[in-house]
């Protein structure tokens, strides 16, 4: 039986690369966006273009609006819960929207899931900053990057939660309460608590999807920014990668079910925002790269790998692109449509 499934932010970076692997699959899709995010707009032509009109339901609906919500929810046996406010800077400016629209969002979604008869299953995109700026986690730094000195399998779900900043809190607030929604109401629900994704339809901006960034301001010959010193790591996980643990953990949900995973490229695939980065991109382009250098940003971690082991364990998943391939394959899709950055 095919699946009937809802993509909150189905227009967005992940959610668009989300709703094509599933039409492709024959489920029945209906997609929730506001078309506020830039670059919302061309991914919901490109689905419209590449599948056709008809192949699936498109509702533009803020999750804000509760009514709305409840409508899209109806019926649906499948929850993808990718709609929020994204950026951690955005957050330090407007903290009320960001609440509103990731804390009151997600309830809104969940109240809905709990009324509807279908119990459906919830998979919520959450985020690594959740546990904050991580002082408990010591790095040391070595010529390219910042490394653990403890956490030689990357950072455990167990770790002690700090929502620093107001995304942090938002995000935080509505991880903690669909991981609830589970023990007290028996929702079947899934958190990812989500490292850096990226990959084609990233429209990356600045303060968001810095791995596409690079690669568009490069392409653009727009000025590049580093904030810090560039060596700061992360692990890196190819936007089709996501999507597989994604169908795992949904075909898996009588284990999966009132769990938290941490979601990420894990210790192979990490690589330092620039120091090593630019190598990668420089090795594509030819030439050295100039950048810039500015202050830290508030709630940015020198280091944050995922312990990704759980996921592995219980659903049988782990990365298939490593990252210096994924880096090529993001910057070629990139280039093949230079137009979407005009």
């Amino acid at each position: 039986m095919k699946n009937k499934i809802l993509i909150t932010g189905g227009a967005g970076f992940i959610g668009c690369n989300a709703a094509a692997r599933f039409i492709k699959q024959g489920e029945k899709v209906t997609i929730l966006d506001n078309l506020s995010r830039p670059g919302a707009h061309k991914n919901l032509d490109w689905l419209r273009e590449t599948f056709g009109s008809t192949a699936f339901e498109f509702l533009q609906s803020d999750i804000r609006d509760s009514e709305a919500v409840n409508l899209a929810v109806k019926n649906k046996n499948v929850i993808l819960h990718l709609a929020g406010q994204v950026a951690v800077t955005t957050s330090v400016v407007d903290p009320r929207t960001d609440f509103e629209i990731n804390a009151i969002g997600t309830f809104n979604v969940l109240e809905a899931a709990r009324l509807n008869k279908e119990n459906p299953v919830i998979l919520f995109s959450s985020t690594n900053k959740v546990y904050g700026n991580m002082e408990e986690a010591t790095s040391l730094m070595n010529e390219s990057r910042y490394v653990y000195k403890d956490f030689k399998n990357g950072i455990p779900e167990t770790f002690p939660l700090d929502f620093h900043s107001p995304y942090g809190c938002s995000k935080g607030a509505a991880d903690q309460y669909v991981r609830d929604y589970a023990r007290i109401y028996d929702l079947r629900t899934v958190v990812f608590r989500q490292s850096c994704i990226y990959g084609p339809r990233q429209m990356g901006v600045e303060d968001q999807g810095w791995l596409a960034w690079f690669c568009i301001a490069v392409l653009n010959g727009d000025p590049i920014t580093i904030y810090g010193d560039g060596k700061q790591v992360r692990d890196a996980l190819y936007v089709d990668d996501l999507i597989n643990a994604y169908e795992l953990a949904i075909q898996q949900i009588e284990i999966t079910s009132g769990k938290v995973y941490n979601i990420g490229g894990g210790t192979e695939n990490t690589i330092s925002i620039w120091s090593e980065l630019s190598h990668e991109l420089e090795q594509i382009v030819g030439h050295k790269i100039k950048v810039s250098y500015d202050d830290w940003r508030p709630g940015d971690q020198n280091i944050y790998i995922s312990d990704i082991s759980n996921a592995k364990q219980d659903f049988g998943w782990s990365p298939e692109v490593g990252v210096s391939d994924g880096v090529k394959r993001l910057w070629s899709w990139a280039k093949s449509n230079r137009h979407l950055f005009k």
